[in-house]
C-alpha cells in the first residue's frame, strides 16, 4: 500500500494485552498504558491512533463478562479489533510476544494495510499542502 505523506491514516496500535500477565488486572492495565504511550506521537504526526482495547473493554463489560477469557469476553475482545482493522489504514505492532497482536498484524496484512514496527517508520502528514 502506497502511503501518501499528505494523507492522515487511522492506525491501530497492536501490542500485548493478556500476554505475560497471568490475567493480572494491574499488568493488563500496564500493557494498555504501554500501547497508549504511542498514541500521542501518532496523533502529533498527523494521524488518528486507535487501540482495540478502547472499544473492546467497555463492550466486554456490557456483554456481561465476569472475568478475562470468559464467553462474553471472547465474544467481543478480538472480534471488535478485527472489525476495526477493516476501517484502518495501518497497524503499529509494539511490545513483546502476543498471539493477539500477531493476529492483528496477520489480518492487517491480509487486508493490505501498511504494517509498522516502530514509530519512526510512520510518515508525518505534510500539512503545508
Amino acid at each position: 500500500m502506497t502511503v501518501n505523506a499528505n494523507k492522515s491514516m487511522l492506525i491501530l496500535i497492536a501490542g500485548p494485552y493478556r500476554s505475560g500477565t497471568n490475567d493480572d488486572p494491574d499488568l493488563m492495565r500496564k500493557n494498555v498504558q504501554d500501547m497508549e504511550s504511542y498514541a500521542l506521537p501518532i496523533f502529533r504526526a498527523g494521524h488518528t491512533p486507535i487501540i482495540g482495547e478502547w472499544l473492546a473493554l467497555p463492550l466486554v463489560d456490557l456483554a456481561g463478562s465476569r472475568h478475562v477469557g470468559d464467553q462474553a469476553f471472547n465474544e467481543v475482545f478480538h472480534p471488535i479489533a478485527i472489525r476495526l482493522l477493516e476501517k484502518c489504514d495501518a497497524v503499529l505492532r509494539v511490545g513483546g510476544a502476543s498471539t493477539g497482536a500477531d493476529e492483528m498484524v496477520r489480518t492487517g496484512r491480509s487486508l493490505g494495510l501498511k504494517i509498522y514496527t516502530a514509530l519512526g517508520e510512520i510518515p508525518k502528514v505534510d500539512s503545508s499542502t
